[in-house]
C-alpha cells in the first residue's frame, strides 16, 4: 500500500447514503452545458460567497477552487495564478488549484469521458511544482475528503488511480494509490485527446476503477477497502487539476451496462 500526498480545497455537500444497484445516472448519457460561449461560467467566489447575488454562478457546475470559463465549446481554466478570485475573475483565477465538481450527485455505475487539451504547465510560490501536478478525473465524489481520483494526465508522465479516505494530512484526508502506476505518458501540449475513467461495484462488495487514454485501457485496480471501506454509494464527479492551464470539451457521464 503506498500512501501519496495531494490537496484539495473547498468542500463539496455530501449527499445521502444510496446504493448503486437503487440510484443513479438513468436514460441517455448526462451531457452538461457550459451555459455560455464566453467568459466567466463559474469560480471559487461564487462557491465561498452564496449570499452574493451578484456572483456568477452555474446550474450545474460547482467550483470550490479557481475559475471555469467559456471558451466557444469548451471550459478553460484559464492563466495559472494562486490569487483568490474576485466576482468575475478579472484579476486572478486561483486555478493553480482548481476543483470542479457536478451539482449532480446520483452517479454510479459510470463512465466519465471528455476531451482534454493542455495548454502549458507552471508553478507559484503557493502551488510549487510536483510530480501529480496535470489533470485527474473524479469519480464517487462524496466530499472532499472521500472520493477516487484517476490521473490522466500528469508531470510526470504516470497514469495512475487514487483513493481518498477521510483523516490525515491532505486537506483533512489520506490518499492511497490503488494498483499500478504506470509510467511513459508524458503531456502532449495543445493537442486534444480523449480520457475517460469508469467505475463500477462488484457483487462482493469491492469496487474497480479504471483509466483510459486515446481510447485505450491504461490502467485498473480494484479496491478491496484499502484505507477505508470502497466507496459504493452514489456521488458526484468531476475534474480537478494541478498547475496547470487546460480546457476540455464534450463531457459526458454514461451509465455503465
Amino acid at each position: 500500500m503506498v500512501v501519496a500526498q495531494g490537496m484539495v480545497i473547498g468542500p463539496a455537500a455530501a449527499d445521502e447514503d444510496t446504493d448503486v444497484t437503487s440510484a443513479g445516472t438513468r436514460g441517455a448519457p448526462f451531457r452538461p452545458s457550459l451555459g455560455r460561449k464566453s467568459g466567466l461560467v463559474t469560480n471559487s467566489y461564487a462557491y465561498r460567497n452564496p449570499r452574493d447575488r451578484n456572483a456568477r454562478r452555474s446550474a450545474v457546475w460547482e467550483v470550490t477552487a479557481g475559475s471555469l470559463f467559456a471558451a466557444g465549446d469548451s471550459g478553460d481554466t484559464g492563466k495559472i495564478d494562486d490569487g483568490a478570485p474576485g466576482r468575475r475573475s478579472d484579476r486572478f483565477t486561483g486555478s493553480a488549484v482548481f476543483r470542479m465538481n457536478t451539482r449532480r450527485a446520483d452517479f454510479g455505475d459510470v463512465e466519465v469521458a471528455f476531451d482534454l487539451n493542455i495548454a502549458g504547465q507552471g508553478s507559484t510560490s503557493y502551488t510549487p511544482a510536483i510530480s501529480y501536478d496535470g489533470v485527474h478525473i473524479w469519480l464517487r465524489h462524496r466530499t472532499q475528503y472521500h472520493l477516487y481520483a484517476v490521473s490522466v494526465a500528469r508531470r510526470d508522465g504516470k497514469v495512475l488511480i487514487k483513493k481518498k479516505c477521510p483523516g490525515g494530512p491532505s486537506n483533512g484526508g489520506t490518499y492511497y494509490v490503488l494498483g499500478a502506476q504506470v509510467p511513459g505518458y508524458p503531456i502532449l501540449r495543445n493537442t486534444w485527446r480523449p480520457v475517460s475513467a469508469t467505475v463500477r461495484n462488484n457483487p462482493d462488495g469491492s469496487v474497480t476503477v479504471a483509466g483510459f487514454i486515446d481510447g485505450e485501457p491504461v490502467v485498473s485496480a480494484v479496491d478491496t477497502g484499502v484505507g477505508c471501506a470502497p466507496i459504493t454509494q452514489v456521488a458526484a464527479v468531476g475534474i480537478r487539476g494541478d498547475n496547470t492551464r487546460f480546457r476540455f470539451a464534450d463531457f459526458t457521464v454514461t451509465q455503465l451496462q
